[in-house]
């Protein structure tokens, strides 16, 4: 009994010291700012918990969208449309929203990305990744299966992407309202409208 008794009383002590060092950590580092990256100890602590969120059938399915250009297409506009804000057109994870993140959207041309299985990516699309930042895109409909494995492909074209490619995703990238106007204004001025009718149409829009 009073080994039971020593035992608990260790435990608790043990739980104690590590809470009171945890509020001494937060307290003299950055708290629980985003601005901080990610330590070591944490990048190795997020890769091992997200291999665990997988469940491992997941991991051994295969891709049933075959590889084609066509698929290479709609998969590119997609995420033009869908992913870059956050992992930017090039996977590189260099956007405002993304870098900002914490921890940051990855770069997903790098190993750790690529080395993952066409079924984990599949699963982490569909399902997402507790406290990442990365949702869950699963709708439920075969459709939307289909549209994640088409991601997967693009994914692993990545590291291969030109500068071609990137630019046409330019012009898919959702766009501000300040972007559409500016694309509007510089249309109607190759259209040849005048300076003066550009400036009186975007005074009549902001009225």
């Amino acid at each position: 009994m009073r080994n039971v008794f020593w035992f608990v009383a260790g435990a608790v002590a043990l739980a104690v010291v590590c809470f009171v060092a945890a509020i001494i950590f937060l307290k003299t580092a950055r708290g629980f700012s985003a601005h901080a990256q990610p330590s070591g100890v944490e990048k190795w602590v997020a890769r091992q918990a997200r291999g665990m969120a997988v469940p491992s059938g997941a991991k051994q399915r295969k891709n049933p969208v075959p590889n084609s250009p066509a698929v290479l297409t709609e998969a590119k506009a997609h995420w033009a449309d869908h992913c870059a804000t956050c992992h930017a057109n090039d996977g590189s994870g260099q956007t405002e929203i993304g870098g900002n993140m914490y921890p940051p959207a990855p770069d997903m041309r790098k190993r750790d990305t690529q080395e993952m299985t066409d079924g984990e990516l599949f699963y982490i699309i569909q399902n997402g990744i507790r406290l990442s930042g990365m949702p869950a895109w699963s709708s439920g409909s075969e459709h939307d299966e289909e549209d994640s494995w088409k991601l997967v492909r693009f994914i692993r074209h990545l590291p291969n992407l030109s500068q071609s490619e990137i630019k046409e995703m330019q012009k898919l990238n959702p766009k501000t309202p300040e972007e559409q106007q500016e694309e509007q204004e510089e249309e109607e001025f190759l259209k040849g409208a005048s300076p003066s009718d550009t400036q009186t149409h975007e005074n009549q829009h902001h009225h």
